[in-house]
């Protein structure tokens, strides 16, 4: 399987979602991360602590011989319409994690109008960096795209201050001792879990 995330606006979650969802998979079977965001950001969360399974940059060779059940692809923001065919005809799922504020939510809204025009409909959205307590107006998000039948994870991905000492340690939010460790990395592995039921895995 080959999981391709991107997303039309920077600090999302974009890069700790690929991560996250590489270890997730990882658990299940062999899986590879290639980092193809110009900024290296997977690659650097790599390089600076130990990571469960294998990353490299679109430019490298994996270095193991075994063949990888599961592929994970960081993208770059911003894409162009005719990178997102690329990438969507390159993979099996797009996901697109988005924050609720209104910015976000407005490049939301351009990119799956570009994903539309192409025909493009094998993608998910995934809502990150969420209130740890549900509030009104984060309902209202949900409402708003349910209603409007945008593809959207049932699990959101809650904002844990856990997540930037992991990236700055370079290891999982799960190897991070910190109280909330547990609860952020179930988040993600609620998702995973509805990723590998999504695909029929």
């Amino acid at each position: 399987m080959i999981i391709t995330v991107t997303s039309l606006k920077g600090g999302v979650g974009k890069t700790t979602t690929a991560i996250h969802l590489a270890a997730y998979l990882q658990n299940q079977a062999n899986t590879l991360l290639i980092d193809a965001d110009p900024n290296r950001s997977a690659s650097g969360w790599a390089n600076r602590g130990k990571l469960p399974f294998e990353v490299v940059d679109e430019r490298q060779t994996p270095r193991s011989d075994r063949p990888y059940d599961h592929v994970v692809i960081d993208t770059q923001a911003r894409p162009l319409r005719d990178e997102l065919v690329v990438l969507a005809e390159s993979c099996d799922l797009l996901i697109i994690p988005t924050t609720p504020d209104v910015m976000a939510l407005e490049a939301l809204v351009l990119m799956l109008e570009n994903l539309k025009s192409v025909a493009v409909n094998h993608y998910r959205v995934l809502l990150t960096q969420l209130p740890t307590q549900s509030n009104r107006s984060l309902e209202q998000v949900k409402t708003i795209l349910t209603t409007t039948k945008v593809p959207l994870f049932k699990t959101g991905i809650r904002r844990f201050t856990v997540f930037r000492e992991a990236a700055d340690r370079g290891v999982l939010v799960l190897d991070v001792k910190d109280a909330k460790a547990i609860e952020a990395w179930q988040d993600y592995q609620r998702v995973g879990q509805e990723l590998l039921e999504g695909v029929g895995l």
